[in-house]
C-alpha cells in the first residue's frame, strides 16, 4: 500500500493534498536534515530509527547495537513538487555508499546506510537508482548501500531533532571532523573522474587525481615570471599569485604562500618513506604539491607546487576571465 500522509486544506471543497514518505539511513542523522529540508517540496524531516526490533527504542539502545535499528530520517515530501528521484539522487549525494560498516567517523550497525522503501514503486526506483550508481563507476569499491522494505519508525529524542540549527556550531564542526563533509567535496561536488579524463591531458589528471609528480625543470611554471596568478586546473579555484613566486632552485614553481589561507587544504603525507605536508586544493580536493619550512617569506614556507596542476591567468585577462577581484592583488602586496 503506498505510504502517504494527508494534510486537510483551509476550505472543504478544496481537494486533500498528498504527502509522500521516503526513509534514509545515511550514518549519524544530524548530518541527513539539512539537505531535505532545503528541497522545494519537502514538508518536514524528522531524525529517528528504524528496522530494528525494538519498540521505541532509546538513542543509547540503538548506539550500542542491542536494537538492530539504524539512524534515519523521515521525510514526508509533495510528489507533485519533488519526486522521488530527487530525494534519492540527493541522498546518495551526502554519504559514502561503499562503506559497509558505518558511516565516516561514525562505526558500526546503526550507522550502516540503507533505503527503507514504503512501496514497490519505491523499491523499483531505489534499485534503478543504485545499479545507475553502480555502472557510472564513480566508485571503484561496490556500493554497500542496503534497500530494504520499510519497517515502524520511531522519531529520535527531543535534541536530535533540528541539531543543525540548535547546535549550529557543534553541527559544523562536527559535520567536517568526522569526515564527511570532505567525501562530499572530494566524490561528489567535483566532476565525475570520466569527465576529468576527457578534459584534462594525461599528466593533468596523474598530477591531480592520483597525486603524481612531474620532473623538475620540464615542467611549464617552474621558470615563468609574468604577472598574474595560478588557479586549480580542475575548478578554476584561485590559488597563487605572480607576486608570490619566487626561484627555489627546485625545478618546481614555488610560492611563499597561498593568495588565500582557506583556498587550500594540508595533509600529513608518509608516501615514499618521508614525511611530508601535501597541499591540495579545498574545492576540488586536487592535488597540487607539498610545502615545506624553508622558504624566504615571513612564515618561512615553501609551497612547491605541480605545474601541471596549475592554469595561469595573466594580469591583463583577469577582468574578462571572471577574475576581476584580483586585480588589485598586485598593487597592494607590491607595496607590503
Amino acid at each position: 500500500m503506498k505510504s502517504t500522509t494527508a494534510e486537510p486544506e483551509s476550505h472543504s471543497n478544496k481537494p486533500t493534498r498528498s504527502y509522500d514518505l521516503a526513509t534514509f539511513a545515511g550514518g549519524c542523522f544530524w548530518c541527513m536534515v539539512a539537505p531535505f529540508e532545503r528541497k522545494p517540496g519537502v514538508k518536514q524531516v524528522v531524525s529517528g530509527y528504524t528496522g530494528g526490533q525494538k519498540v521505541n527504542p532509546t538513542y543509547q539502545e540503538v548506539v550500542q547495537g542491542t536494537t538492530g535499528h539504524f539512524e534515519a530520517v523521515q521525510i514526508t515530501f509533495d510528489p507533485r513538487i519533488c519526486s522521488y528521484d530527487m530525494l534519492l539522487e540527493l541522498f546518495w549525494r551526502q554519504i559514502d555508499p561503499t562503506d559497509p560498516g558505518g558511516q565516516f567517523y561514525d562505526r558500526g550497525e546503526s550507522y550502516k546506510t540503507a533505503i527503507f522503501y514504503h512501496n514497490e514503486n519505491q523499491k523499483r526506483l531505489a534499485e534503478t537508482s543504485k545499479k545507475a550508481l553502480i555502472e557510472s563507476g564513480r566508485f571503484d569499491k561496490p556500493i554497500a548501500t542496503l534497500i530494504l522494505p520499510a519497517s515502524p519508525f520511531y522519531p529520535a529524542e527531543d535534541y536530535h531533532q533540528d541539531y543543525h540549527k540548535k547546535n549550529p556550531a557543534h553541527y559544523k564542526q562536527y559535520r567536517a571532523g568526522s569526515g564527511r563533509e570532505a567525501f562530499i567535496q572530494r566524490h561528489w561536488d567535483k566532476p565525475h573522474k570520466d569527465h576529468l579524463k576527457a578534459r584534462l591531458s594525461p599528466l593533468q589528471y596523474e598530477i591531480t587525481q592520483r597525486d603524481g609528480t612531474e620532473p623538475p625543470f620540464q615542467n611549464e611554471f617552474w621558470n615563468h615570471n609574468e604577472d598574474g596568478i595560478y588557479v586549480d586546473v580542475v575548478s578554476g579555484e584561485p590559488l597563487f599569485s605572480s607576486v608570490d613566486k619566487f626561484d627555489s632552485g627546485t625545478g618546481w614553481p614555488s610560492f611563499t604562500r597561498p593568495i588565500k589561507k582557506n583556498c587550500i587544504n594540508e595533509r600529513t603525507d608518509r608516501s615514499h618513506g618521508r614525511l611530508r605536508t601535501e597541499v591540495r586544493s579545498r574545492k576540488a580536493d586536487s592535488h597540487l604539491g607539498h610545502v615545506f619550512p624553508d622558504g624566504p617569506g615571513p612564515e618561512g614556507l615553501r609551497y612547491c607546487i605541480n605545474s601541471a596542476a596549475l592554469r595561469f591567468i595573466p594580469k591583463e585577462r583577469l577582468e574578462q576571465e571572471g577574475y576581476g577581484e584580483y586585480t588589485n592583488l598586485f598593487q597592494s602586496r607590491s607595496q607590503e
